[in-house]
């Protein structure tokens, strides 16, 4: 709403709103101390007593810091010129100084649109340590007034900050995202973060771009969207290999002997990894406090025998002989289906059911071939878009194919541009 409104977010400017993101980016800046205010004169005071009743309220950390010239006199004077600079020096640290106030950048992103918006925060107006705000992946809630950026850059509009209502914090040694780009095969093992980044996110809106304009393409066209199995009998090609569904195997491995047991002395090699793992954390915690060096010899031997049994039982389950099950010797009477059943490759042979029936149809979804390869343009699950016709010619399926073709890129490129360009020009994850 505040990055993408029509009027080119000037028309919002000195709205208050109430924002909520997580943090992609952040910055701190320093401010210059201000000089501690001296108190009037008395005179002066006398003078305008009606001033004086309308002061404001000052706080513990003002009025200690107006006393700080107070303080330093009684040192002089308890000190004398017999003591010594280094006494007066360790007096004169005992006075509490407050810390120096700093603004903090954030750039904000709610998933709501590429963009981030940028928040400003005033240490000294909105009591936050740069600890508990600056951290990327911190979520924060916060009320301000929109207004024009404070610094030259990207940003056309700005949130300063009034009032902090919600932090979540994260512990930052063990968030994976930052500022700078991470390979995709490493966020794999982060399912629950991998949106936050920018290829993910952006892939995830150009998608659902060409989904809603294939569904709108053959809508608009009168064909009807239909459902067809996922698991099926049928092979509607006859040369892709097959993913096949079946409930035998675990009932094969229930009565052998479990997956990573040793039958000589029972050890689970899964239950021997997380002991490793646990063994491993122990002997990094006891290096970095460097305190108990006996310990840790200790632990570092309980480690190498650990893994010389992972070692042996790893060893010995290779070692035993793989049976693979033939389908041909396998009787599926017992299975779940009583037939063998496989994810399917295609839908034709359904579509073409559907289209002596019911017309022009189509259906869009997940389509599974398991031929080995290492070419990256094959993969295991695809989504696929078919479409049959009753009563056509293959000159007007050709004309169908090349329309809805040239339909779906116009569609992605005038509503995904800014997204395309917000992703090739972010350097932000």
């Amino acid at each position: 709403t505040i990055l993408e409104s029509g009027d080119g977010e000037t028309g919002l400017i000195g709205t208050t709103v109430v924002v909520g993101g997580w943090v992609k980016s952040s910055k701190e800046v320093k401010k210059e101390p201000l000089p501690p205010p001296q108190s009037p004169p008395p005179a002066a005071a006398d003078a305008f007593p009606a001033a004086s009743h309308g002061t404001k309220d000052v706080n513990c950390m003002e009025i200690l810091q107006s006393r700080i010239p107070f303080f330093r006199t009684i040192i002089r004077v308890l000190g004398g010129s017999a003591s010594s600079p280094a006494v007066r020096q360790k007096l004169e640290s005992l006075i509490p100084k407050p810390p120096p106030p700093s603004v903090f950048f954030l750039d904000i992103n709610d998933g709501s649109c590429v963009s981030s918006l940028r928040v400003v925060i005033d240490s000294a107006i909105v009591p936050v340590s740069a600890g508990q705000i600056l951290p990327t992946g911190t979520c924060i809630l916060a009320q301000g007034v929109l207004g024009n950026p404070s610094e030259v850059g990207k940003q056309t509009i700005e949130l300063t900050v009034e009032k902090i209502l919600h932090v979540g914090t994260v512990e930052q040694d063990k968030y994976p995202l930052s500022r700078k780009r991470l390979p995709l095969d490493s966020l794999r093992d982060y399912p629950h973060i991998r949106p936050r980044t920018t290829t993910v996110a952006s892939v995830a809106r150009i998608r659902n771009t060409l989904d809603f304009a294939s569904h709108t393409f053959f809508q608009n066209r009168g064909f009807l969207h239909v459902q067809v199995p996922i698991m099926t009998t049928t092979d509607p090609e006859g040369f892709s290999e097959k993913f096949q569904v079946t409930t035998l195997l675990g009932e094969t491995s229930k009565k052998e002997s479990p997956i990573g047991v040793s039958d000589a002395d029972g050890v689970n090699l899964e239950t021997v990894k997380a002991a490793i793992q646990e063994k491993s954390s122990l002997v990094e915690q006891l290096k970095r406090s460097d305190s108990n060096r006996e310990a840790l010899a200790a632990a570092v031997q309980d480690l190498k025998k650990t893994n010389e049994l992972a070692q042996q039982i790893e060893t010995r389950e290779k070692s035993k002989p793989v049976t693979a099950v033939k389908p041909d010797l396998v009787s599926f009477n017992a299975d779940f289906f009583g037939r063998q059943i496989y994810l399917t490759v295609s839908g034709r042979l359904h579509l073409e059911s559907y289209a002596c029936a019911l017309g022009h149809v189509y259906s869009f979804g997940p389509r599974f071939r398991a031929d080995k390869t290492v070419s990256a343009k094959h993969v295991a699950e695809m989504w696929t878009v078919e479409a049959e016709m009753a009563f056509a010619q293959l000159e007007v399926s050709l004309c169908i194919i090349k329309v809805q073709a040239s339909y779906v890129i116009s569609w992605s490129c005038q509503i995904n541009i800014s997204i395309l360009l917000s992703f090739s020009s972010s350097s932000s994850p």
